[in-house]
């Protein structure tokens, strides 16, 4: 579909970075998700953190769970309307995707990816991780890196930071970061302010001449002379460097403790290490665009709203960065693939019938499956109960198909529910339902499975993309 004639979509992107020093969740993340803004809402959140606790029984734990930080904030957003759209974890570094139910089946081909840069690539507390999508057609990424620290390690930081654009997604019939429509580039960076002294930096900061150690810092140096970084770009840095607090303060370093050997560990100087940059791929480097847009018109344009820090936040020695972004775009994407409707009234005093219709251009698989969620679902696998799209087929016309589901999967207490239609090759949801109801059963029922534990309680046969479908064999 060409873009020509439609409408331009306008979605607003609020991106957070936060090194959250092996914490755990704070008590309250209001103010960080911007949860009581008065401009419009939230159409996707990208939560980027590093440093998220590692050690071998989180670990271990949470490759069997969800991790604590995406349980808290899909606790937070799941409610007013959001799913985790995508995850990806490598060690110590987390990157969060969450999005509105109706941008669901217009986000596709989404990937992730990590890699290594720690102990010459074999160690995970540094690298990247990434996840790419098409959103309403065009190619964007999304990165949270953690870089080596130190002020000296500028080269090495650079160095993987190539390496990682390098290696993401390669050998996959995927673009390369750079080759995205829009690359956003964030995380703790590490980046340090050169040649100043730790007492003219906090001087400057006291007084709130920030602009004083722009041109030390040594990111905004190497934007100026590596040719891999000029076309990025970032916000002004009107906030306080946001390294290295004492915990629980808004007090920058002031410890005393000895080091190894008994000499004085030295005070860090503040840095902005957490960062937020972007970069809009130019229409010169690709042609095939200039066949869909006027070569003055970028099909996708990126304003920055605000670029932030909040001092409030204490339980590490990094303060959390947000930028807030309008992403305008020319649609390539503007129907989805599936339209999905319950027929008649649902309860679970009988079967329901669901009716669907998919577009030519849906790669159907018959792994493919329609679940039953309730509306604050917190992400795919979140589902009440499913029905495979083949094996559950009761009637098929030209222009539309019938799927089953049993009775005994309907929830006896009823409720607000979706239907989201779940393509196998696409790894995505391509068709969302409007709300709707199910009636509650009128026969005596023991009392339903509390929704927390559902999560424990996963059929055997989950769909493929889900979990391993070796089991389905069979069914």
């Amino acid at each position: 579909m060409e873009a020509a004639g439609l409408p331009t979509k306008e979605l607003r992107l609020h991106l957070v970075t936060w090194n959250v020093g092996t914490a755990s969740p704070p008590p309250d993340v209001t103010s960080l998700l911007q949860l009581n803004s008065l401009g419009p809402p939230t159409d996707m959140y990208v939560i980027g953190l590093q440093e998220v606790n590692s050690k071998i029984t989180n670990f271990l734990t949470d490759l069997a769970f969800d991790d604590p930080w995406s349980i808290f904030f899909m606790t937070v957003l799941s409610p007013l309307g959001y799913i985790k759209l995508s995850s990806v974890r490598m060690q110590g570094l987390l990157l969060l995707i969450f999005v509105k139910h109706v941008h669901l089946p217009f986000i596709r081909d989404i990937h992730t990816q990590y890699t290594r840069t720690g102990l010459f690539g074999y160690w995970g507390n540094k690298g990247g991780v990434s996840v790419r999508m098409s959103l309403f057609g065009h190619t964007i990424c999304f990165m949270n890196c953690h870089l080596p620290a130190h002020i000296e390690n500028t080269e090495q930081r650079l160095d993987d930071f190539e390496k990682i654009l390098e290696m993401q997604f390669e050998g996959e019939d995927i673009p390369s970061p750079l080759d995205h429509e829009l690359l956003f580039w964030f995380g703790d960076l590490n980046f340090r302010i050169a040649d100043y002294g730790i007492h003219f930096v906090r001087e400057s900061i006291n007084n709130k001449r920030f602009s004083l150690l722009w041109e030390k810092d040594q990111l905004n140096m190497a934007k100026k002379e590596e040719a891999f970084l000029k076309e990025f770009k970032e916000g002004p840095l009107h906030f306080k460097p946001t390294y290295k607090f004492d915990l629980d303060s808004e007090v920058y370093d002031t410890r005393e403790q000895k080091s190894l050997f008994w000499f004085n560990e030295k005070k860090r100087k503040p840095a902005w290490t957490d960062r937020i940059l972007w970069k809009l791929k130019n229409l010169s480097e690709d042609a095939s665009k200039e066949d869909e847009f006027p070569e003055e018109e970028n099909p996708i344009s990126v304003t920055l709203n605000n670029y932030v820090s909040y001092m409030s936040y204490g339980i590490s020695d990094h303060k959390p960065v947000t930028g807030t972004f309008k992403l305008e775009m020319k649609p390539l994407v503007s129907d989805p693939l599936v339209v999905l409707n319950p027929e008649g009234e649902w309860s679970a005093e009988h079967d329901v019938l669901i009716r669907y219709s998919a577009a030519p251009e849906l790669p159907s698989s018959a792994w493919d499956w329609i679940g039953l969620f309730q509306v604050t679902f917190r992400h795919v696998k979140d589902y009440v109960t499913y029905a495979w799209v083949e094996d559950d087929e009761i009637s098929s016309s030209r222009n539309s198909k019938e799927v089953y589901m049993s009775a005994s999967e309907i929830p006896k207490m009823g409720g607000e529910f979706l239907l989201c239609y779940f393509s196998n090759n696409l790894q995505s949801i391509v068709g969302i339902s409007e709300p709707f109801q199910i009636q509650p059963s009128q026969t005596p029922v023991e009392k339903d499975v509390p929704e927390e534990e559902s999560s424990l309680l996963q059929q055997p046969d989950n769909p493929k993309s889900v979990d391993d479908c070796e089991n389905r064999k069979g069914i």
